[in-house]
């Protein structure tokens, strides 16, 4: 059995690659038509003309999708394993909210691009950086909470340095882009997708675009390394039918039909 055969050890993968993919081809196909500067131009700034727009769009949508998932099946996993620790148990349904309102915002930056909506767009990024970071470092907590009962000091060290790196990134990236904004160094740069070294802010720009691809990393290797402890659970799905029929007769006991949601069990 291969690796991401076992368990759902495929869902934080998928989610890596595809996302990973939607920026890849956005950039490309935005930069084989000039829209934007090859040198670190902003994520969203791969997705705001057409065509790549479309495509960015609607890759992200479905990574949104693959986000919840994941969160969800680390949230059940948590659950199962501390079903009684009072701290744990509140940590992880404050994960679970911050991981859902993170790929909300994400889904609101694939549909709403910069030039169109700016307010919605920004709203869009803030809600999917500021939630996603905060995410982290729950899941982080956790892992402090849950080991060595439950997983190696190993995992906490490396999730602490992402979750570390993924703030270093984000304040980074708030400091830069608020100076950059303030007024000083034009107006309207919310519409500009071309930069040359002599325009001014230039290096605050490239600062900031750093930063946000450097958080984006941060988040790719903080799900990834859910691949091992998703190799260690599996979900169902349960119908509870209540009659043999769909007519509006007396409910009568029959046996529940149960099926794998996903995956096959270890």
């Amino acid at each position: 059995m291969w690796w991401f055969q076992q368990g759902l050890s495929f869902l934080p993968s998928a989610l890596v690659i595809w996302t990973s993919a939607a920026f890849i081809f956005s950039y490309i196909t935005a930069i084989t038509l000039h829209h934007i500067d090859p040198a670190l131009p902003y994520i969203s700034d791969t997705g705001t003309v057409a065509p790549e727009k479309c495509l960015f769009g609607a890759m992200l949508n479905i990574a949104a999708v693959l986000c919840i998932a994941t969160i969800y099946v680390r949230y059940k996993q948590v659950h199962a394993l501390s079903p009684e620790e009072n701290l744990i148990i509140k940590l992880n349904k404050a994960g679970l909210v911050l991981g859902i309102l993170s790929c909300l915002g994400l889904s609101v930056v694939a549909n709403f691009q910069k030039t169109a909506l700016f307010a919605a767009h920004v709203s869009g990024a803030v809600l999917t950086f500021s939630m996603g970071s905060l995410y982290m470092f729950v899941q982080t907590i956790l892992s402090y909470q849950m080991q060595p009962k439950i997983h190696g000091k190993q995992v906490f060290w490396i999730r602490l340095l992402l979750a570390i790196w993924c703030g270093v990134s984000a304040f980074s990236m708030l400091i830069c882009s608020s100076i950059l904004h303030s007024g000083s160094f034009g107006t309207d740069l919310e519409q500009k997708l071309h930069w040359n070294p002599e325009d001014k802010g230039y290096v605050l720009h490239m600062i900031t675009t750093a930063a946000e691809w450097s958080m984006s990393f941060s988040f790719f290797g903080f799900f990834l390394t859910y691949i091992r402890d998703f190799q260690k659970i599996s979900l169902r799905v349960e119908a509870n039918l209540h009659g043999l029929t769909l007519y509006d007769t007396a409910p009568c006991p029959i046996n529940n039909e149960r099926t794998r949601l996903l995956s096959r069990d270890i």
